[in-house]
């Protein structure tokens, strides 16, 4: 099949549903479906308890991800860029509580852009994927929790990000448990995923960690290999991670991002989320009156 046929939207003609039986989970025990469902859950249950990090290789079928590309190509005119130097807890300006050597006083250059939740059609193969029952299920069960609701959030729920030529997204901490991405469109140098898992703790912002990978050191850093369609799960709340510089002669990174949360109903915070998108909504506004925080992270 040359592509989706975005007016049917049938799930297991996004998703590689022979390696990945999104029914698998309800049919009998002896079924042949059942077990690989099950063995893709175990495999990245074990990768996720390991290094918080986990691969579900060329789960969005070649087709798919042709048509994400596509789809985000046409929303890319509605792209946010921005250039900023930032610190991994995405503050932009200097601390005088801490010395200027200081992981909080370390800076570096943050140039990407992010496509915007209502950029994207009605239909559109983004957000079927994004909000389909059965893949939320089934990355539920790679979380093991009980299940995932979709980011409620009108701006940073369904997003993509781009990087295009010499553009970078630098060390850094997510505001979020987890995020979900799937890689559309790889860079042809550069790009390439890196992160070090559990420098922090909920109680232990872990500086010593943080600074030496901000120095340069290489101690507990993964690369991944992303290859288009594969999807990626991984805490980032407590994980250093960042995405390098795509080089200048290099065709734009594309980056599906599919944001979950464990209760219904949540929106981002104003400030990362004037950074990433250039505005807020009410609803943000809103949703800052009423915030209660979950740790006392930087962020």
């Amino acid at each position: 099949m040359s592509a989706v046929d975005i007016d049917v939207m049938d799930i297991s003609e996004l998703v590689d549903v022979a390696h990945y039986p999104l029914d698998g989970r309800d049919l009998p025990t002896s079924e042949p479906s059942h077990t690989a469902y099950w063995a893709a859950v175990e495999h990245a249950r074990s990768s996720l308890r390991a290094d918080g990090c986990a691969l579900l290789k060329e789960f969005v079928t070649p087709a798919a991800v042709r048509l994400l590309d596509d789809e985000i190509v046409a929303a890319k005119p509605q792209t946010h860029f921005s250039t900023q130097v930032i610190n991994p807890y995405f503050h932009t300006q200097v601390n005088p509580s801490f010395g200027d050597d200081h992981p909080v006083n370390t800076f570096t250059e943050r140039s990407s852009g992010f496509i915007p939740g209502d950029a994207w059609p009605p239909v559109c193969g983004m957000g079927a994927l994004f909000r389909a029952p059965r893949v939320r299920r089934l990355l539920a069960d790679c979380l093991e929790i009980d299940e995932l609701h979709c980011y409620d959030d009108p701006l940073a729920g369904l997003t993509a990000n781009i990087l295009d030529p010499g553009q970078q997204f630098p060390w850094h901490f997510d505001t979020n448990d987890f995020a979900v991405t799937v890689l559309v469109r790889p860079a042809d140098e550069g790009g390439l995923f890196e992160f070090a898992p559990a420098v922090r703790s909920a109680d232990d912002e872990g500086f010593d960690a943080v600074g030496a990978l901000l120095s340069g050191s290489r101690d507990g850093v993964h690369t991944l290999d992303l290859q288009p369609g594969d999807l990626q799960i991984f805490r980032g709340r407590h994980s250093l991670h960042r995405v390098t510089r795509v080089a200048a002669s290099s065709q734009p990174r594309h980056a599906a991002i599919f944001a979950y949360t464990h209760q219904p109903g949540v929106i981002g915070r104003v400030e990362r989320t004037r950074q990433l998108f250039g505005r807020v909504l009410p609803e943000h506004e809103e949703a800052e009156r009423q915030r209660v925080r979950e740790d006392d992270l930087l962020d």
